[in-house]
């Protein structure tokens, strides 16, 4: 064997020519990796969050370039819900891709476990941004409003960066335009009322153009910008102000009418509303509406950064909201908190790699299912998560298979109120909240229901059921009432309503998901009975 001669110059020389070819190839191989690597990363993930933002009754529409540049660039989804329709539930879902019965955020308190030190060390720790952050393949950005109480100095204080995030610039408590406060990565940042330095739409928008501007370009990046906008207190920046003046709240069917077979809560609302009332409502629409032309201007400034960087083929961006909204639907006023359509319908838009333009699809996406979908986008086995949710990727690409998609999903709302009576609305008596004008009061302690929103070929309905003394029961068919104008509860079969509580028990009971065929449940309203299947994930 020759000798091994440690001379740059005699080396190659030195070296048996089997042995040399070796080396040259073995070198060859490693370049030829880190150039494939190069060259396919990890696709990137940017998921935007707006807070309150409806889709039934019009919040799309003031989104002019989000829908060019997100929705006709990919995928609308028309049947995507919350799991529940309040802001810090819904953000837990989506973070965990939980259920509220299995992550435990019941309502936007923190004796309702909404950024406890309970959920910091319990579910914290197994939400998706810190799945990724665990492989270390991602960079993680996030920007806006966390959850309600995030910043509470019970629960940490704005010192507290949740797992899973590299980069943190968190709004402190709940949604605000001026005059907050921002956690950067652990340490308080004040602004004050200059719509320059301070409108917080827009500073959300410059501080992820500058992490895309400085973050490495080793690894793929996962950011989450979650805007004010629609929260109120509904501040438009001010070259905004006086947009939409003529637009006023859609008068849809179900738009300041009784509802006459509706739970006790929404019969005690008032008919006709006030003009007061009518005019309060109209203006904050318009106010909603204008806070979304920020939220346009962000998306723009978002997707023109990353295609001047040559990113954006390689990036996924997902558009959401955390529930919907009402204004004057049932004589409601305005908030969220309902079981209805327009409070538990949101808007999802997706674009990026393998994604066809204009693409619309009507299968049923729950917000549980956003973490399973942005882990199976960076090339996690969810199957080894605790999530309820599934990954809706396959759907969004064309590689799976839309037969076999689930037909059902589960929302949850535990009802908040007060323990005293309403000083404003004495005979009403302890145990309701949020209260309007004319004692119109939109949650109550006993507002807690459940329900089953089932959407399929062949139906589309939903079945609720109240914890209250009455076990209130509401049914709509949505193919022949998609405004719920008529509860039909009392029209189907005892059977069926038994089958349509055994299905919901066994959702609000059991951790993952099921597929089943509605139509067993919903005999009565369809052709054919089929062949009843279940299988937990």
């Amino acid at each position: 064997m020759a000798l091994l001669v440690f001379n740059p110059g005699s080396m190659v020389a030195s070296f048996p020519l089997v042995l040399l070819h070796f080396i040259v190839i073995c070198v060859t191989l490693h370049c030829n990796y880190l150039v494939a690597t190069e060259m396919s990363p990890r696709p990137n993930i940017v998921l935007i969050l707006t807070d309150d933002l409806d889709v039934s009754i019009g919040g799309m529409i003031p989104l002019i370039k989000t829908k060019k540049l997100i929705g006709d660039a990919g995928i609308t989804f028309t049947n995507a819900f919350v799991a529940s329709p309040l802001c810090c539930p819904s953000r837990a879902s989506i973070l965990t891709g939980k259920y509220p019965h299995n992550h435990h955020v019941v309502n936007n308190t923190l004796e309702g476990n909404c950024s406890s030190t309970a959920w910091q060390k319990s579910q914290e720790p197994d939400s998706f941004p810190a799945f990724l952050q665990k492989r270390g393949s991602y960079q993680t950005f996030f920007a806006g409003k966390y959850l309600n109480e995030y910043g509470n100095k019970k629960a940490g204080g704005v010192e507290h960066v949740p797992l899973g995030w590299d980069h943190w610039f968190a709004l402190e408590r709940n949604s605000k335009y001026y005059n907050y406060t921002l956690s950067i990565n652990g340490r308080a940042q004040q602004h004050g009322q200059n719509y320059s330095q301070d409108y917080l739409t827009d500073v959300l928008a410059n501080v992820s153009i500058d992490f895309l501007e400085n973050k490495s370009n080793r690894r793929p990046f996962f950011m989450m910008v979650s805007t004010p906008a629609p929260h109120s207190p509904w501040t438009a920046a001010p070259q905004y102000e006086s947009s939409f003046s003529n637009v006023k709240a859609p008068r849809d069917p179900n738009f300041n009418i009784h509802g006459k077979d509706k739970h006790w809560l929404i019969r005690q609302a008032k008919t006709p509303m006030s003009n007061s009332s009518v005019e309060f409502l109209d203006s904050a629409y318009r106010k909603r509406w204008r806070t979304l032309l920020s939220v346009d201007d962000l998306v723009e400034k978002l997707l023109r950064k990353l295609e001047v960087r040559g990113e954006l083929s390689n990036t996924y961006v997902i558009f959401t909201s955390d529930n919907g909204y009402h204004t004057g639907q049932f004589s409601l006023p305005m908030d969220k908190r309902q079981l209805y359509e327009f409070d538990i319908r949101v808007p999802l838009l997706a674009r990026g790699p393998n994604i066809k333009p204009n693409q619309t699809s009507s299968l049923l996406i729950a917000n549980v299912d956003l973490a399973p979908t942005i882990l199976d986008i960076a090339g996690y086995n969810t199957n080894e998560t605790q999530m309820d949710g599934m990954s809706f990727l396959p759907i969004m690409t064309g590689a799976g298979n839309s037969s076999s998609w689930r037909s059902d999903i589960l929302v949850e709302y535990e009802g908040e109120g007060k323990n005293v009576s309403d000083p404003t609305c004495p005979l009403l008596g302890p145990g309701v909240s949020e209260c309007f004008p004319d004692c119109v009061c939109e949650d109550a302690f006993n507002n807690t229901y459940a329900c089953v929103r089932t959407v399929s070929a062949a139906v589309n309905l939903q079945y609720c059921e109240f914890d209250d003394n009455e076990v209130f029961v509401e049914v709509y068919n949505l193919t022949s009432d998609p405004f719920q104008l008529s509860n039909i509860a009392k029209s189907i079969d005892q059977e069926e309503l038994e089958k349509m509580n055994h299905r919901l028990m066994m959702l609000q009971s059991c951790s993952g998901w099921f597929r089943f065929d509605p139509r067993f449940m919903f005999e009565s309203l369809v052709p054919h009975r089929t062949t009843h299947r279940q299988t937990l994930k």
